[in-house]
């Protein structure tokens, strides 16, 4: 069989082969690796520590005080560190709600923001609403109406309805509201777009509508 590199050619003082060129590269790495050329010390390899905080909150009526990491998000503090697995984690990305919370009246994506940003707040996720022995309101009409399937997104869908109606009852407006003068009130269309952050991948929106629309008529 014909070999091309045992065949006869001219061959010029810098022509290599294919097997002398790989044999000529093998023995440089190895030498430059005995040598330590191009290689970083120990102490310049050595990860750099992450600046850390103290935050201290209030997390479902209780005080909490947390060594944190800066980079540490919310969501990731209540599930990780105090254990609070109720806010789930779905996108990572601020675009299902499923982790939503309340800081204060507001509702908050956690996954979005960082724990030290809320030092001294008032933090609720859905284990400070209620408990199975005493439902919230809001709840019990998710249960009463099956305002879920999976139950995946049904935590961020709570907290997010209940802080919603709190909204409109402070006057806030949505990008649907018609008149900003007066008081808003929960129309199809203001619900669907108030809610609009919290993804049922179910597809249980109609019964979700419906439990919310009972406890908006309760708090009118």
């Amino acid at each position: 069989m014909h070999n091309p590199e045992n065949a006869e050619s001219p061959r010029g003082a810098t022509d290599l082969t294919r097997r002398e060129f790989l044999i000529a590269g093998t023995a440089t790495v190895a030498l430059t690796g005995c040598m330590g050329l191009g290689t970083k010390s120990a102490t310049e390899m050595k990860p750099q520590q992450a600046a850390a905080t103290r935050v201290s909150f209030h997390v479902n009526g209780k005080p909490c005080q947390l060594e944190l990491d800066n980079r540490t998000t919310l969501l990731d503090a209540l599930r990780e560190r105090l254990h609070l697995t109720g806010s789930k984690k779905g996108c990572d990305q601020g675009q299902c709600g499923a982790c939503t919370v309340m800081v204060g009246d507001r509702r908050v994506v956690s996954c979005l923001t960082l724990a030290v940003m809320h030092e001294g707040s008032l933090i609720t996720t859905i284990e400070g609403l209620g408990t199975p022995e005493h439902l919230h309101p809001m709840q019990t009409a998710f249960v009463k109406h099956d305002g879920y399937q999976c139950g995946y997104c049904t935590p961020g869908q709570i907290c997010s309805a209940v802080a919603m109606l709190r909204e409109i009852k402070a006057g806030m407006p949505s990008h649907v509201t018609s008149d900003l003068t007066a008081q808003p009130k929960l129309t199809a269309d203001e619900l669907r777009e108030r809610m609009s952050g919290n993804i049922c991948r179910c597809g249980a929106y109609s019964n979700i509508a419906e439990a919310i629309t009972e406890i908006a008529g309760r708090t009118a």
